[in-house]
């Protein structure tokens, strides 16, 4: 089988991160979305991998290569953002009819992927949402199948959100339906998206079967970005590189620190991640994500998002800083 992942977003919502580094990438719980994501995949026994990639999707490739070298990896470029189904009709070249499992690059779910993968026939991921009005929505009849797909419907009539995880057993008739909808013109909210695909899909015969995912990490923007690093670093629990210089250090778990940091004086947790070869003196840090090179002196940090190569000096503060910004709060 054949794993195809869409990175092509640009990140709006975690600007100003985002303007240097794809949200994919951003650090979560010590690894990135996207390494949580292929490692999933791999712990299930896929190895050949299509990355649709646009917005600094060179930063994505160089990362896929150095961080997973034992992958078959194929990389497509989505240079005009027309939607979720036009990026996985870029990828046709490299599906030749066989099985497919299609994974959204910023979103982390929890769920059995080998029984997902095992399942005889297509199946969407879904979990129950209290607005569905923001997804893709799935319709089930009485047997429990999929009887319908519609992409942010301004009147629900269920509640069970499609998540970003689609196993696909018809490729044919996929990209047959991708096709017809591209060549036709067929949009929702101005893009080609997947959802009006499988809904074809559904019209030409194909069967669809739900499967419960059991956590949805969102890492779409700040806030639920921090909520679901604390929520990871609960479950793979203090990750501390031995590379490290601590002196009289405080360290409230769960955290995450990277090779080569150097802090001091300072007390660190709960529910931090923290980059590679970043400083840390006389400080206070929780429940916030701090990337590598970063420089903090004199602060108070809670709930705040720090980018790479940063410095922050001065006093409490909740902020949302990106890379290479010196800031010195008096």
């Amino acid at each position: 089988m054949k794993a195809i992942i869409p990175v092509a977003g640009a990140g709006t919502k975690l600007r100003p991160h985002t303007y240097t580094q794809p949200k994919a990438l951003i650090p979560i719980a010590g690894k990135t979305v996207l390494s949580i994501i292929v490692e999933q995949l791999q712990d299930a026994g896929i190895h050949d991998f299509v990355f649709v990639l646009g917005y600094l999707g060179d930063k994505i490739h160089d990362y896929i290569r150095e961080t997973f070298p034992d992958i078959q990896a194929n990389y497509v470029y989505q240079n005009d953002r027309l939607g979720l189904g036009h990026a996985i009709l870029l990828a046709e070249d490299f599906v030749n009819e066989e099985e497919i499992i299609i994974v959204l690059g910023d979103t982390v779910c929890e769920y059995n992927l080998k029984e997902v993968l095992q399942h005889d026939g297509s199946a969407l991921g879904v979990k129950k949402v209290d607005d569905p009005r923001n997804f893709g929505v799935a319709e089930l009849d009485e047997s429990g199948s999929i009887c319908r797909v519609v992409e942010k419907p301004q009147i629900p009539k269920s509640n069970m959100a499609l998540v970003g995880i689609y196993k696909i057993k018809e490729t044919a008739l996929l990209f047959e339906c991708l096709h017809s909808n591209f060549d036709g013109g067929l949009r929702s909210r101005d893009e080609f998206n997947l959802t009006d695909a499988l809904e074809c899909m559904i019209q030409k015969g194909a069967s669809f079967n739900p499967f419960k995912v059991t956590n949805w990490f969102d890492c779409g923007n700040k806030e639920s970005l921090l909520q679901s690093n604390a929520t990871l670093l609960k479950k793979f629990g203090n990750t501390i590189s031995e590379e490290h210089q601590f002196e009289n250090v405080i360290i409230v778990p769960p955290v995450s620190i990277g090779k080569k940091c150097e802090i001091r004086n300072s007390i660190i947790g709960p529910n931090v991640t923290i980059g590679e070869n970043t400083t840390i003196n006389y400080s206070i840090i929780k429940e916030s994500i701090i990337g590598s090179y970063a420089d903090l002196f004199d602060i108070v940090l809670e709930d705040s998002l720090i980018g790479s190569d940063t410095e922050v000096k001065g006093e409490s503060r909740s902020l949302n800083i990106g890379d290479n910004t010196e800031i010195h709060l008096g």
